[in-house]
């Protein structure tokens, strides 16, 4: 690995200049007017491939079109994937940002333009990783096949589709994932869990319309009533959610889990402070990061009745709805907790209410075991490349992605983020600490090698 690391300096600044230039294409995946743009990004990334002789496609989709690359093929030795996207967010509101979006800019160690963190930078890390060995080996220890899409920010419709059709072609030992954070500043970190979703709109109809609250009231059932006594019945006053059989498939934290857990340097008060608020709740029993990461919930994102003006308007709706989610981990069910709910909101329902549920989408949660190799390998690679072991961390919301390729190909995701959380990544000004980008391009590149030392087939 020597000569990989020193190869990796001497090209840094090289490499730096090779990122501003993907920077400075606005790949806007939301905005029709940068269709030209989102092609000569996808453009850009497979040209990075054909020059490391990689066999290369750029596949179209409905969307935007895919990269796919695949590196000459080394017998025996497991397969990576890789994945990562393009395609960047919207940079308005232009007048806060405080140099130009595609203009990259380094200022105080760090380089800002839109997608610098997410995910152009990170992604770069990748394929400059599998670039030192090309340029000092010749080849690489292991088999790295890269699919890059440009439609992540608006849904990754295209990729899905290519995933569920094509998973003989992305057949792997596990999939790499550069598009998040560290735990903090110097304290990387590997994300082995993810929550999954299942998210729902109740909507209750009542009176044909709106009633005089006083003429009416008491003797016709009203759906903001009814509405709030059916939200309130969905979680008790221990934070403990009522959906018959909502727990039963849940996985305890392990003993490890805990410890890990436990050891990383949260600072609770700081954490509350960000926010604004005085204090945490939810379900009892549990510290707050094994509520943030862990554990299910039931959380209400809108709801919506009767009069909204100024004023006083004594009115007894005809309507009543809300939308709530789900927070799910792994093991539970969406469609059994679904079931379940519907049938309990049903005996919820009073009389005089007709009900209406919305199921609009579900994921499953995921979690890779902290005994996978997969796991221990990455680990490995980055203390090598960041001076310090990782900590363990899992991670309270979803990424559809993840779950697709778990279903389609069987296989655990390896998260390793190089970001920060303050590098306000969908935010004017986003950033990528360099001195990051380079520890990340390196733990990649020391990746491969602990991915090849990996027993295959009980060999």
């Amino acid at each position: 690995m020597a000569s990989i690391d020193q190869y990796l300096e001497t090209h840094a600044e090289a490499f730096e200049e090779e990122l501003c230039r993907f920077l400075r294409i606005p790949s806007v995946s939301a905005d029709p007017s940068c269709a030209e743009h989102i092609r000569r990004a996808a453009d850009w990334v497979a040209d990075q491939f054909r020059g490391l002789s990689f066999a290369t496609e750029i596949i179209p989709t409905s969307g935007h079109p895919l990269v796919y690359a695949q590196s000459p093929p080394v017998a025996g030795a497991p397969t990576a994937l890789v994945y990562g996207h393009y395609d960047v967010q919207p940079p308005d509101p232009l007048d806060q940002w405080v140099s130009p979006p595609f203009e990259p800019q380094q200022r105080n160690g760090n380089l800002y333009a839109r997608g610098a963190t997410d995910d152009k930078g990170q992604l770069l890390t990748h394929i400059k990783g599998v670039q030192a060995w090309i340029e000092t080996q010749g080849r690489l220890p292991v088999n790295v096949k890269f699919i890059i899409e440009g439609e992540e920010e608006v849904g990754s419709q295209g990729l899905e589709r290519f995933i569920t059709d094509h998973a003989d072609r992305l057949a792997c030992d596990c999939v790499v994932i550069s598009d998040g954070a560290q735990f903090g500043p110097g304290q990387p970190a590997i994300t082995y869990g993810l929550r999954g979703i299942a998210y729902f709109e109740l909507r209750l109809t009542g009176p044909n319309r709106d009633l005089h609250s006083g003429s009416f009231g008491g003797s016709i059932t009203n759906p903001a009533n009814a509405l709030a006594r059916m939200l309130a019945g969905l979680v008790d006053d221990q934070g403990k959610v009522q959906v018959p059989g909502f727990y039963d498939d849940v996985v305890p934290l392990s003993d490890r889990e805990i410890s890990e857990l436990a050891a990383l340097p949260f600072d609770e008060q700081q954490y509350l402070r960000q926010v604004g608020v005085e204090g945490a709740t939810g379900e009892q029993g549990y510290t707050t990061l094994q509520r943030r990461w862990a554990r299910p919930t039931c959380d209400v994102s809108g709801l919506w009745s009767g009069y909204q003006g100024d004023g006083a308007k004594t009115v007894l709706p005809a309507v009543a709805g809300a939308k709530f989610s789900f927070r799910l981990v792994p093991n539970q069910d969406p469609d059994k907790i679904a079931a379940a709910l519907r049938q309990m909101l049903g005996q919820l329902c009073p009389v005089g209410i007709r009900m209406e549920l919305i199921d609009f989408h579900a994921s499953p949660g995921v979690l890779v075991s902290l005994e996978s190799p997969y796991i221990e390998a990455a680990a490995r690679a980055i203390a090598h490349a960041f001076g310090r072991r990782p900590v363990f961390t899992r991670e309270g919301g979803s990424i559809p992605i993840v779950t697709a390729f778990r279903e389609a190909l069987r296989v655990d995701t390896l998260l390793l983020g190089w970001g920060q959380d303050d590098d306000n990544t969908h935010s004017p000004n986003e950033k990528f600490c360099l001195a990051d980008f380079h520890h990340g391009i390196r733990a990649s590149a020391r990746l491969w090698k602990e991915l090849s030392q990996i027993p295959r087939n009980g060999s």
